[in-house]
């Protein structure tokens, strides 16, 4: 499976946040390609190697619905990724998050409408 999602990236520290994006691999929980919003990691170093750091989440998103995941940042490699149990939850989490239309908040046939596209099946009803 090569399935590879955008996410935001949030490392929280004391009294800021550092907002990035990156590319989550759901084979691996490895996310690559990570780009800082207004901040040098080449001079600055790592968001969680500061003395105020607190811990780094990310944010899948499709439409107005958001899924929140832990991340965790190994200081040697600077590799972000997702715990394998976090990612197995997050998968779930993610295909519930993906069969819905942007904007949706449940699934058409848990309404009761019938999904885009579809006409609702006819009753059929016992003659009297």
């Amino acid at each position: 499976m090569d399935l590879k999602l955008p996410i935001t990236i949030t490392d929280e520290l004391s009294d800021s946040i550092i907002k990035s994006s990156g590319m989550l691999d759901l084979a691996s929980g490895e996310i690559r390609s990570v780009e800082y919003e207004g901040y040098d990691a080449s001079t600055q170093g790592l968001p969680a190697e500061d003395a105020d750091y607190e811990f780094t989440s990310g944010t899948l998103s499709n439409g107005k619905k958001e899924v929140e995941f832990g991340i965790q940042v190994d200081l040697v490699t600077g590799q972000y990724s997702v715990t394998p149990n976090e990612l197995l939850e997050l998968k779930g989490r993610a295909a519930k998050l993906f069969t819905l239309a942007p904007g949706e908040t449940t699934r058409p046939e848990a309404s009761g409408r019938p999904p885009l596209g579809k006409a609702a099946a006819p009753v059929k009803r016992k003659p009297r």
